[in-house]
């Protein structure tokens, strides 16, 4: 192999690079079927490379892979060669040829086919789909009622010579109901003075009943026992609670039934586009519609001012209670009965011994 290098001429001293190789093989004594086999390259590309027919070869990797292999089989510089190679045939010089080999024309022929049977498949999807959706298509049908029934029209005329009459409005419901309270036979006569089985005592006038908060959805803000406005929406509506700051302290739509608790000793004001959809309800009781006026510190002030109301009712009716209990008590330990005294007891008689 050395003996053969030190024989093969130069690449640099040939003109080109097809006679260095050319020269070389003939160096070499070796045909060109024999270098074939050793390098695996079709003897028309050796050839070609040879006569500096490059635009036979098929791309230029390729033939850069040829150029390498056949000087690497003369004995000759494999980058050199593949150097003067580059020098001969520069990039983009010849368009790169379509790969050729036993795997490119399987496809070829392979293709026809696979496209038939894809084409198949796509063909039975559609068709199935189209199948499906035309099978599941009703055929129009008559309506069951075709005509007005005759007892119908009958009804209707006689109907209309009828006079509509209208009764008399009805009351709302109430929202709730309180049951009346349990006395004791006699203890309301002692206490009161007044006879409620008597016909001829008008009967005291009963405080109003207001509804209370019923919860029916969501309640926002703080909670129950720190607050005593609240406020609830009757139908979707915006709820903007905003403080002298410009500070959000509440904002969102509330559906039906929604409500929110304002806390206590804020001042705030109240931006709703629907007022009238929010009900009020101070200390636990309906307090009437929000107007528009409204706002947050009023609405606390005025909770706080029937609170305080609400509890001296309260001490009031539990003083005349008291009074009224101590009157009855009096008379009895006045009485002459009350104030004899109970008889000694005998002295005991003395055991005998």
């Amino acid at each position: 192999m050395d003996q053969d290098r030190q024989d093969a001429p130069s690449l640099e001293d040939a003109e080109t690079l097809g006679e260095a190789l050319r020269a070389a093989r003939l160096a070499s004594g070796r045909t060109m079927a024999q270098l074939s086999t050793a390098t695996r390259v079709h003897p028309r590309y050796l050839t070609a490379l040879e006569q500096g027919e490059y635009a036979v070869l098929p791309s230029r990797i390729f033939s850069m892979g040829y150029v390498r292999a056949y000087a690497g089989a003369l004995g000759l510089d494999e980058l050199t060669a593949v150097e003067r190679f580059k020098r001969e045939f520069p990039e983009g010089a010849v368009p790169l040829q379509a790969p050729t080999g036993d795997a490119v024309q399987k496809m070829r022929r392979s293709s026809p086919r696979i496209l038939a049977v894809v084409g198949a498949a796509l063909v039975v999807v559609i068709g199935w789909n189209v199948f499906q959706r035309v099978s599941r298509i009703e055929p129009p049908h008559p309506s069951d009622l075709v005509a007005v029934p005759k007892n119908w029209s009958e009804t209707a005329d006689e109907q209309v010579d009828r006079a509509l009459y209208l009764g008399a409005p009805r009351a709302a419901p109430p929202d709730q109901t309180t049951p009346a309270l349990y006395v004791t036979p006699g203890l309301e006569a002692q206490l009161t003075g007044v006879d409620p089985n008597d016909p001829n005592t008008a009967p005291p006038p009963a405080p109003p009943v207001q509804a209370a908060f019923n919860p029916r959805g969501a309640v926002y803000g703080a909670p129950a026992t720190a607050s005593q406005v609240t406020l609830q929406a009757r139908k979707p509506a915006i709820l903007v609670i905003r403080q002298g700051d410009n500070r959000i302290l509440f904002a969102r739509q509330l559906a039906a039934g929604e409500a929110w608790r304002a806390p206590m000793n804020v001042s705030a004001a109240i931006d709703t586009p629907t007022p009238e959809l929010f009900d009020v309800y101070l200390n636990g009781e309906h307090g009437g519609a929000l107007s528009a006026s409204s706002s947050l510190g009023q609405l606390n002030a005025r909770a706080q001012a029937e609170a305080r109301q609400s509890e001296a009712r309260a001490t009031a009716a539990a003083e005349a209670r008291r009074r009224a209990a101590a009157e009855l008590v009096a008379p009895v330990a006045a009485s002459p009965a009350a104030a004899t005294p109970a008889p000694a007891p005998a002295p005991a008689a003395p055991l005998a011994g």
